[in-house]
This record gives C-alpha cells, sequence and structure tokens, in this order.
C-alpha cells in the first residue's frame, strides 16, 4: 500500500511546503484539499495548473487525490452540485489526479430513500464525464451515509466504474460497523482509505496515529487479508481543531506507525 497524508492537516501551507514535508517524511502522496483558501482549487487558471503539476513532478510526490466539498445527496436543483463536480473533475484530469472526493450530504430534509435516489441520479450524470476525462469520483463514508452498507446503497444503483467509495474510518467506525463489514460491502468500489485517531465518540479532537481508539490496525489487516493495495491518507483534521497538535512534527511518527501496521500485516 501507498502512504499519503491530506492538506486539510496543514491548511493554507504553500505547496512547496507541503511536499518538502512529503518527502521528508518519506510519504508518496497527497490528497489535496481543494478549496478557495487552499493554493489549490477550482479557480486557479491552466499557468497554475501546470505549475502544480511541475511542482509535483520535481519532488517525485503523486497527487492522489482532491478533497471536494460537493454534496451529492443534498436537497435542491442537480444543476449547482453537478457544476461544481465537473469543475473538480477538470481540475483533477489537469493535475493528473485519479480521484476527487464528494460528500453525501443528504441532511434531515429528506427520506432516506430520496437522498438515495437523488446522489444516484447525480454521480450517474458525473460518471460520464469522470470517464470522459480518466478521473473517478469516490463518495466518502460521511455525515448522511456514514457507513459501508449506506454509501452503497447510492453506489448500487449508479453501477458504474468510475463512481467508488472513500472509506472514512472514523464515519463507518461512529456507525458502528466493524471494518470486515465495510470491507465487504465497499470492496468493489473502494478508491483508497482514510485513516485518522481520536479519543472517543464524544471527542473527536484529531490525535496522532495509534493514540486513540480507532481500530486502524484492524482496518489494515482486513485490507491486506483480502489483498488491497491502495492508498492509505491520513486524514489530520486540524482544520477544524485549531487546539489539536501541528500535524508536521507528527508525520515522521506517522508515516513509522503505518508502516509498521502494514508490516504487521503482510
Amino acid at each position: 500500500m501507498k502512504l499519503a497524508f491530506s492538506t486539510l492537516g496543514v491548511p493554507g501551507l504553500p505547496l512547496a511546503d507541503v511536499l518538502h514535508l512529503a518527502v521528508t517524511h518519506r510519504y508518496h502522496g497527497v490528497e489535496l484539499r481543494a478549496h478557495p483558501e487552499e493554493p489549490v482549487h477550482t479557480g486557479i487558471d491552466a499557468a497554475q495548473r501546470a505549475d502544480v503539476v511541475a511542482e509535483f513532478k520535481a519532488a517525485g510526490v503523486e497527487v492522489l487525490g482532491l478533497a471536494g466539498y460537493a454534496r451529492v445527496a443534498a436537497p435542491g436543483d442537480d444543476a449547482p452540485v453537478l457544476t461544481e463536480i465537473r469543475e473538480l473533475l477538470e481540475l483533477a484530469r489537469d493535475l493528473g489526479a485519479p480521484f476527487v472526493r464528494v460528500f453525501p450530504g443528504g441532511g434531515t430534509e429528506q427520506s432516506a430513500h430520496e437522498a438515495d435516489a437523488t446522489a444516484a441520479r447525480r454521480l450517474g450524470t458525473a460518471a460520464e464525464w469522470g470517464a470522459d476525462l480518466g478521473v473517478r469520483i469516490l463518495l466518502e463514508t460521511h455525515d448522511s451515509h456514514r457507513t459501508g452498507a449506506d454509501a452503497l446503497r447510492v453506489l448500487g444503483p449508479v453501477g458504474h466504474r468510475q463512481v467508488g467509495a472513500l472509506w472514512d474510518v472514523m464515519h463507518t467506525w461512529l456507525g458502528g460497523e466493524q471494518p470486515t463489514e465495510t470491507l465487504a460491502a465497499l470492496g468493489p468500489y473502494l478508491g483508497y482509505v482514510q485513516v485518522k485517531d481520536i479519543a472517543s465518540a464524544e471527542d473527536t479532537t484529531p490525535l496522532p496515529l495509534g493514540a486513540g481508539v480507532l481500530p486502524l490496525a484492524e482496518c489494515v489487516e482486513v485490507l491486506s487479508r483480502h489483498g488491497w493495495d491502495g492508498w492509505l491518507c491520513w486524514e489530520y483534521e486540524k482544520r477544524w481543531y485549531e487546539a489539536a497538535a501541528p500535524l508536521p512534527e507528527l508525520l515522521g511518527a506517522g508515516h513509522h506507525h503505518l508502516a509498521r501496521l502494514l508490516n504487521d500485516s503482510a
């Protein structure tokens, strides 16, 4: 498996510094948070996109994917959501990123059935764009569709190879799903896995990997046992928890922890 970290853990950090951290601590890739407050987002022009590609190439680091914020199950018109996804897909194509992350965002204004149908309809449309652009759309286990079983209610009806799943291990755990159950649901659709650690279900402040309660060892063991050889991406949610320890000083130990889990599960 390859290791990456998300720029959510180093909000606003210049790309050159992000890449320096990746190289220094031996991460293979970086997940870019695609938001206007970050250096890389859908508003940058063609020359800026080419510069991003050149910086990653010079560093020998891969762009794992773009963490977008489109909410595919949200109530309302399809057009704004589809426009947001299309712009993310085009940016990913320009940067050579294989994946774009989207959220469910079903909320409480509609039934689960309605949210599933909305998400499947939008993703079905966007899947064709993804196929044309060579980018895969990943629905994250999050909010209204927290577990693998929840996500499967959308992914199954879409039935398109360009639409898959991003397994966030915190949300499936909070949803009461065991790693074996999550992989059983998402295995055919799995794009990559976001790892993290927290103190408890009540306190989700990010912690160093291995310092909390999330079943990271079990997740890695289950993935390895089933021959999955994709990406593990450390999503350290510093952006939302200002009191959390700075990520740069944790990256070395985090790489060591993940490498040890991979070695133990081999």
